[in-house]
């Protein structure tokens, strides 16, 4: 994008915000446990005259910075770190053993002061600002956002509309991505238990063997997506383990299969739970043995509010032209707790290039980092959404 497209605020505080950035990656923590996070967001909300409240969620913050009459509107950004050794050996990886900014938080909370500053300085707008600084949005120990919303978020807060902006490798960096209905998938989890009857390995006819049940079911489940899943619609079901058995020579009385499992439709999800309990009892009754399911019910479906998204785009386009959006903008089988937002308030998530180049690695990854060159362009956009939506 052209450099001179970034606003002369958010260019002059960029490099403080990489620095503070680099200082959370380098200071990663995990859900509900960002209190030097946390410290640091609010020592620079103060500073800039916002009005802060602490303890929703356990270590969320909002800052609210009033601006005359007019509607509020909510900026979303998330704080917490994943349980990855950090592998890119940067000056500013992970000093904390085990946990690492994986997927771009450290630069979404970033994005969001700088364009706080911004807006605190020359405050080109009329209404309300709230500026949500989220835990837990990776589902360790529970959902941030959830905690939030129970804590009585939009009671205390109301907004006309909400937004949120996530990073994505391997979209050309800072490109913005648009896409109004459902964007991103629900995600559940099912733990399922096989009781069966153990024994010696060397005499299988005198066991019912849990493992080779769960051989079955993983194949079984396999045919609920191509099957019994319209042609047209989008569903998931991963095994992502099975533990049973210790010793090669002792069939084990019981197996355990965990799965993660999502949909983009509500119908589809409630499908899916309904098939999968019904093919693992019938598969462990096939067998002579037990399937009990334990069906948890995770983040909902993601749903951008098509008129808030219109605008959302709209404010893109204006600002960088059609060559500042990313194009053909699919729904993603991820998941994002800033669904439940959606849910209550219309708003729209958006995604914010990360870069495509040579080395590039998608989030989750012990060797992702958050591009800072994103960081001014993310900025500057926030910065033109509200002076938009609070004209």
């Amino acid at each position: 994008m052209d450099a001179s497209a970034i606003l002369p605020g958010i260019r002059e505080i960029t490099p403080s915000m990489i620095a503070l950035r680099h200082e959370i990656h380098a200071h990663p923590e995990l859900g509900f446990e960002e209190f030097e996070t946390r410290a640091q967001v609010i020592r620079c909300l103060q500073n800039w005259g916002y009005d802060i409240h602490e303890g929703l969620g356990e270590t969320g913050v909002v800052g609210t910075l009033r601006n005359g009459e007019g509607p509020a509107i909510g900026l979303r950004a998330d704080m917490d770190a994943l349980p990855i050794q950090e592998t890119t050996g940067l000056p500013w990886a992970s000093r904390v053993e085990g946990k690492m900014h994986a997927c771009g938080h450290d630069g979404h909370t970033a994005m969001l002061l700088a364009a706080a500053w911004d807006l605190a300085k020359r405050r080109p707008f009329r209404g309300t600002l709230h500026l949500f600084f989220q835990p837990a949005e990776e589902g360790h120990g529970g959902s941030g956002a959830k905690r939030m919303l129970e804590d009585g978020l939009f009671d205390l807060f109301p907004c006309q509309a909400i937004f949120a902006m996530h990073n994505m490798p391997g979209v050309p960096l800072g490109k913005l991505g648009f896409l109004p209905g459902p964007f991103m998938a629900s995600t559940d989890t099912a733990t399922i238990r096989i009781q069966a009857t153990g024994g010696h390995g060397a005499m299988p006819h005198k066991a019912v063997d849990p493992i080779v049940v769960c051989a079955s079911l993983v194949m079984a489940l396999q045919s609920i997506v191509s099957r019994n899943v319209p042609p047209l619609e989008t569903a998931v079901i991963t095994v992502g383990a099975i533990m049973a058995g210790e010793a090669p020579n002792v069939i084990p009385d019981t197996a355990q299969m965990r799965l993660s499992i999502r949909a983009l439709c509500p119908n589809i999800r409630e499908l899916l739970r309904q098939r999968i309990v019904a093919l693992a009892e019938a598969q462990a009754a096939g067998f002579g043995a037990r399937a009990e399911v334990d069906y948890e019910y995770g983040y909902p479906m993601l749903v951008n509010d098509v008129a808030a998204t219109r605008l959302a785009e709209a404010v893109a386009r204006d600002w960088l032209g059609e060559e500042g959006l990313a194009t053909n903008m699919q729904p993603l089988t991820g998941s994002e707790d800033f669904a439940f937002w959606l849910e209550q308030v219309p708003g729209c998530y958006l995604i914010i290039g990360n870069g495509d180049g040579e080395g590039g690695c998608m989030v989750h990854n012990p060797g992702y980092d958050f591009n800072d060159q994103a960081l001014p362009i993310g900025a500057s956009y926030w910065v033109k959404l509200v002076e938009r939506y609070l004209a």
